[in-house]
């Protein structure tokens, strides 16, 4: 059998990174910066009021209190966006409203709360001193510095920055667009009636759900039965859509492995037992340059391979480093056995406490058990060098996406 970090080294080995695309913001979402963005001017661009309230020469208040409050003219109102309003001089004071731009002669903001809100005139029972309440131009980011590195994911805040700097695209690794099949001739869409023998399929809506979680563009493909010609037809018409395709089932040793059977020899396509559990049975190749991945049927052996080994690639395709997910050490809190030479992943509620986390495994282990899948938040991660781990003991947990 080859080991999980062979299989996983081999996949990471083959999986092409995607050209880089130049695509309007939104479009970008999610995908990888494969270039630098620099601000072409400061941030902000000019010195601006934080708050609203008076423009004023500081010394004009020096002395003013609510028992003495300085009384000063309002010459007129600066609001946001207005470049028309070019300086005070001493003596005089401008209402502004928050973002506005600083008039030239003014070194301080008085919030209006401080004052009566004067409209002609205004009193300010406060003193403030120069700078106060005034954003600086440049005092976020300066002109020419780096705002967003290549190998960023552009999440809701890194598009704000880009936008910020004036950018209306951005040259990005598009998130991968994966295709996901279920095999099987037992299955049927959820919401159809069951006849005996029939389960509903749910390996691609959660296989799709990882997709989308791990970064990419999941898009699910209807069943398809255990028919050789359909299922290499059905695979083969999703190359022209997909930058890599994942399935579930067909891949053991049994009579109707069907995806083992059509895509044996096919491209580049290998199938292999990895010492794993659950998730033995695993196939990987490139079919005309395009990633397949044919997971097991069991759901949970399907999930814990995905994260294993689908995630990291999917992650690869768009430059960044194929980290697994993260992962913390905790209390065991019973007795685990483990098969010798085997990389075990178990099933697990993980919580935090004052002592640190604490790990609990789930009572159901069985690959087909999706409840305890479903209900678990980890997975325990025995090595294949350990035949039993202790209560007390620290073992490695993964921490599954929320």
């Amino acid at each position: 059998m080859k080991t999980v970090d062979e299989h996983l080294a081999d996949i990471l080995a083959a999986v092409p990174v995607l050209p880089p695309l130049d695509l309007a913001l939104l479009e970008a979402r999610g995908g990888v910066l494969a270039e630098d963005v620099t601000a072409p001017v400061p941030l902000p661009p000019f010195d601006n009021s934080a708050m609203d309230g008076y423009a004023v020469v500081a010394s004009d208040i020096a002395d003013a209190s609510a028992q003495t409050p300085a009384t000063l003219p309002v010459i007129g109102d600066i609001v946001a966006g207005d470049g028309g309003v070019a300086a005070i001089r001493p003596g005089l004071t401008a209402r502004i409203m928050t973002g506005a731009p600083l008039p030239a002669g003014a070194d301080a903001v008085i919030p209006v709360e401080w004052t009566d809100g004067g409209g002609t005139t205004v009193r300010i029972n406060r003193s403030a001193p120069s700078g106060h309440y005034i954003r600086r131009a440049g005092e976020d980011v300066r002109e020419g510095q780096v705002v967003a590195s290549a190998g960023t994911r552009l999440g809701a805040t890194q598009l704000g920055m880009v936008a910020a700097v004036g950018r209306s695209h951005a040259l990005v690794r598009p998130r991968p667009r994966v295709v996901v099949l279920s095999t099987g001739s037992e299955l049927r869409e959820p919401g159809s009636p069951l006849a005996p023998g029939q389960i509903w399929d749910s390996n691609s809506f959660m296989l799709t759900a990882a997709v989308i979680e791990a970064g990419g563009l999941g898009y699910r493909q209807s069943t398809v039965g255990d028919e050789p010609d359909k299922v290499l037809e059905t695979i083969e018409d999703q190359l022209m859509r997909a930058d890599a395709i994942v399935t579930s089932g067909g891949v053991s040793m049994g009579t109707r492995d069907v995806v083992k059977e059509v895509l044996t020899g096919t491209g580049s396509v290998e199938f292999h037992k990895v010492a794993m559990r659950p998730g033995k049975p695993q196939g990987f190749g490139l079919l005309h340059g395009t990633p397949v991945f044919t997971l097991p049927g069991n759901p949970v052996s399907a999930y814990v391979s995905f994260q294993v080994f689908v995630r990291p690639a999917l992650r690869a395709m768009q430059g960044l480093p194929p980290e697994p997910l993260p992962t913390v050490t905790a209390v065991l809190d019973r007795d685990l056995k483990s098969p010798a030479g085997i990389r075990h992943h178990l099933r697990a509620r993980l919580s935090y406490g004052p002592g640190g986390y604490t790990v609990s495994p789930a009572e159901g282990q069985g690959s087909h058990q999706m409840s305890s899948l479903a209900s678990a938040n980890a997975l325990i991660v025995l090595p294949e060098d350990v035949e039993l781990a202790s209560a007390g003991s620290n073992v490695e947990v993964m921490r599954l996406p929320s």
